[in-house]
């Protein structure tokens, strides 16, 4: 029998769910991707810390140049975050982690980037312009961002599922370090030289180079990822940040240094730029395998008589999904964001069903049973006249 959509077809029936971590707790939180409580505080610190930044910038810069170059950097930094929200897009991170991963960059690692130039000023003087750009800056700048993506780790665990999940968090630490940095960088740029150096400073900055920041402490995210695929404690994925630090700091080395030392846009063509591409695909790479992935556990839910075999395909792949958003927008009322809300249930219950397996997630089974309740509603609202 033909049907019109994957979605038509009888439901298989309610069969029990698959409880592979045992029998849940009494009480759980609602949902299976919260804010982490020590995150929240945090936070609260951050925004200390940005009063104070913002005393630091007005006093420096200027009330007028400072809002100009914020205005600048707005620019950016709303591309990588389009970019990065379309790679996150299907199974999105909670908006309190994204909020608190930007403010990080944004306030706490540039506080300390801050923080350490004047201690080191204030202990041996000042340093070589030269040491300052391709050795202190990229030392201190990375461990300061990927400090935060590792309390991410920390503290909002059940949030950080794998590689996709590091390199998001990383590149809106990253991003949100970049805004700050090129309010600085305008503003300076617009004291020193008028417009004419200010757009020549933009164009470098936010035309040829807006995703450095974000590659370099993606990089540390991918590392932390690696780590919660294989449900490593803190400590074990500490050493795994490690080296994605390292490698974080020396593309960063390598980037700065090619202003310093070398052509700088003969080395962007022939280094820069190939090594964006290479990040490029990397990111297909791992949304290909977390696809796979979701395809694997949602069978298994299909085994069950949960979903079939062709909503499983649906759900799992890019084009299902784009294919199940154009029949639900044929729908009476436009039901687009009803299917929306299945495809992200169902992705983030193939996340809950892997963490259950892992046994890292003792509240895996009543989220699974959460966002397959959930899961239903959403496929009778698709099916309601």
């Amino acid at each position: 029998m033909a049907y019109p959509s994957p979605l038509s077809q009888p439901h298989p029936g309610a069969g029990a769910p698959i409880s592979p971590a045992g029998s849940p707790p009494a009480t759980v939180p609602v949902g299976s991707r919260r804010t982490g409580g020590a995150l929240v505080w945090i936070g609260g610190v951050l925004v200390l810390v940005l009063v104070a930044l913002v005393a630091y910038f007005v006093n420096f810069l200027g009330p007028s140049a400072s809002t100009v170059g914020m205005i600048l950097a707005l620019v950016p930094l709303a591309v990588v975050w389009t970019v990065v929200r379309l790679i996150d897009r299907w199974e999105p991170e909670p908006r309190g982690i994204v909020v608190f991963a930007v403010a990080w960059g944004a306030i706490a690692a540039v506080a300390i980037a801050l923080g350490a130039d004047l201690a080191l000023t204030f202990v041996v003087g000042p340093l070589p312009a030269e040491f300052s750009s391709v050795v202190q800056a990229p030392v201190v700048e990375e461990i300061a961002k990927g400090l935060g993506v590792f309390l991410i780790y920390i503290a909002a665990r059940r949030s950080f599922d794998g590689p996709v999940d590091g390199i998001v968090y990383g590149a809106l630490v990253g991003a949100g370090f970049a805004f700050t940095e090129n309010i600085q960088y305008f503003a300076i740029s617009l004291i020193e030289g008028g417009l004419s150096q200010a757009s020549t400073t933009f164009f470098l900055r936010a035309i040829l180079s807006p995703f450095a920041h974000v590659m370099f402490t993606a990089l540390i995210g991918f590392a932390f990822g690696l780590a919660a695929r294989r449900s490593l404690p803190a400590g074990a994925a500490f050493g795994y940040g490690l080296v994605g630090l390292v490698g974080a700091i020396l593309l960063h080395a390598l980037w700065n240094g090619s202003a310093v030392f070398a052509d700088f846009f003969g080395l962007y063509v022939t280094v820069q730029v190939p090594l964006f591409v290479l990040f490029i695909l990397g990111v297909l790479l791992l949304r290909r395998e977390e696809s796979r992935l979701t395809r694997v556990r949602l069978g298994e839910y299909a085994a069950a008589g949960w979903f079939t075999e062709q909503e499983v395909g649906m759900l799992a792949t890019g084009p299902g999904r784009r294919a199940a958003l154009r029949w639900a927008k044929t729908l009476n009322g436009d039901r687009t964001r009803v299917m929306r809300r299945f495809i992200a249930d169902a992705t983030a219950l193939a996340a809950a069903r892997q963490r259950a397996l892992s046994g890292r997630d003792p509240h895996a089974a009543t989220v699974e049973r959460q966002l397959l309740e959930r899961a239903t509603r959403a496929r009778s609202e698709l099916f309601a006249p």
